[in-house]
């Protein structure tokens, strides 16, 4: 009823969440094939619908989240379901698997976002000098990914028109730096959640039900984060860095 799961010709690829408005249920769309990563794109979706459903109280007009909260609930949905999966899997190559695709995936979110934050800042900073060539914003491109991606990734010829492929760049400029900020936020809140005795539950909902009524500073302060602390940041990548532990353990 309110789930569009099948896979159909002419359907819509990719998947989705919508509120419509808050007196109606939200809606979600994806494509379920029953593989893991559509359980966790189930999760994800299901996220944000309690979000939205949480946040409906506040009325058509503040019900929405902001952009820096905008993916708490559904990244969450999504490593709680992550954690479940692994727990139930006794499979080493499964398990092994299921991290290394979880790590990517958290990479991505955070470290390649900020290198697309850096080659915008790049671009528009060198903007205000003058026209840029397209021979410029390639050198910009291949400097932001080699330093983002490091030594042992080789960056072969033809690469540096890849920045052409980021919709964001040119209709929602300087956007990308969400993606980082609410990937770390919900690595930090689950850390609480790791080592909440109790009361975790209650505090969360709350934070969902305000929806775009309070600052992220006021949602974040009863679970003793602060989002200008570099220590809030610091157990976010924390969170990454014992994923990866986990995965390199399994190879010993």
């Amino acid at each position: 009823r309110w789930i569009d799961a099948p896979v159909r010709p002419g359907k819509s690829p990719g998947a989705f969440a919508h509120p419509t408005v808050p007196s109606a249920h939200p809606y979600v769309l994806l494509n379920y094939m029953g593989k893991p990563r559509d359980v966790m794109t189930l999760a994800h979706e299901l996220g944000h619908g309690v979000h939205q459903v949480l946040a409906a109280g506040q009325g058509a007009l503040m019900a929405s989240t902001p952009l820096t909260l905008a993916e708490t609930a559904s990244v969450f949905g999504e490593m709680l379901t992550f954690r479940s999966l692994l727990e139930q899997s006794s499979d080493r190559r499964e398990r092994k698997a299921m991290l290394a695709q979880k790590v990517e995936d958290m990479i991505n979110t955070v470290v390649r976002q900020i290198a697309f934050y850096e080659f915008e800042r790049k671009v528009h900073t060198e903007r205000k000098n003058g026209e840029l060539t397209s021979d410029r914003l390639g050198e910009f491109w291949l400097e932001v990914q080699a330093e983002s991606l490091g030594p042992a990734i080789k960056l072969r010829d033809g690469y540096e028109v890849f920045w052409t492929y980021i919709p964001h760049f040119i209709h929602s400029p300087f956007y990308v730096y969400a993606y980082a900020f609410g990937d770390c936020l919900v690595n930090s809140l689950y850390a609480v959640y790791q080592n909440a005795e109790r009361g975790f539950q209650e505090k969360y909902f709350e934070m969902l039900r305000a929806g775009g009524t309070k600052h992220h500073s006021e949602l974040l302060a009863p679970f003793g984060l602060d989002a200008t602390d570099p220590a809030f940041w610091q157990i976010g990548l924390g969170v990454i860095g014992s994923l990866i532990d986990e995965l390199e353990a399994l190879d010993k």
